[in-house]
């Protein structure tokens, strides 16, 4: 395997993941209240290795045969994203909860939790862009290293979302404040809503 194109799809794959998005503000909540964070965490890397793949390997010829792909994922997108803030705004406002710091909280059951898992990352098409088409175009210029690039983007992506949910316990003990609780879900909140927004009008 050729390390240098393995280092570039790690890096690469890190400054593209490491931006707040939907799908790491998930990820964070679910690692705050202990709620299946293995089978999430394993979840968005597993989502991000079959983008990755497909955009190294059939990212132009993608584009080229389904042009009506984009308004579809836009739109869609938008509006999921825009449906899942407005939930996160509602328990900001109305939870006077804390987060019970002595045990993990997974009262949510596995498939619901997987499922809005899986739509808040196949449904965004901004995972697409960063997937699909910048690490599908960047691949191109390791010709007959694609795969090493692939690999290390891989690499990144399955490091990342286990290190944000798992080291999401390290908060808890903060997030044992009703207050600091509904900062999080507001904050989640306007984080879907921009992108719902930016997904609208960058159309």
């Amino acid at each position: 395997m050729d390390f240098s194109a393995y280092l570039s799809g790690l890096g690469m794959g890190l400054s593209l993941i490491v931006a707040i998005g939907a799908q790491n503000a998930f990820v964070l909540r679910q690692g705050l209240r202990g709620g299946h964070v293995f089978a999430v965490c394993l979840t968005c890397a597993l989502s991000d290795v079959a983008l990755i793949v497909l955009g190294v390997t059939s990212f132009s010829r993608i584009a080229a045969v389904l042009p009506w792909l984009d308004p579809v994922m836009r739109f869609g997108g938008a509006a999921f994203l825009g449906f899942y803030g407005l939930k996160s705004l509602m328990s900001a406002v109305r939870s006077r909860a804390a987060l019970d710091v002595g045990v993990a909280n997974g009262a949510t059951p596995l498939m619901p939790t997987l499922v809005a898992c899986l739509a808040i990352t196949w449904l965004n098409p901004h995972v697409y862009l960063d997937t699909v088409v910048l690490l599908g175009t960047i691949s191109t210029q390791f010709p007959g290293r694609e795969m090493a690039f692939a690999l290390g983007a891989m690499t990144s992506s399955f490091g990342f979302f286990f290190s944000l949910g798992y080291g999401a316990a390290w908060l808890r003990p903060v997030f044992a404040q009703p207050t600091a609780w509904r900062i999080l879900e507001g904050a989640i909140a306007a984080v879907m809503w921009a992108i719902a927004g930016s997904l609208v009008v960058g159309g």
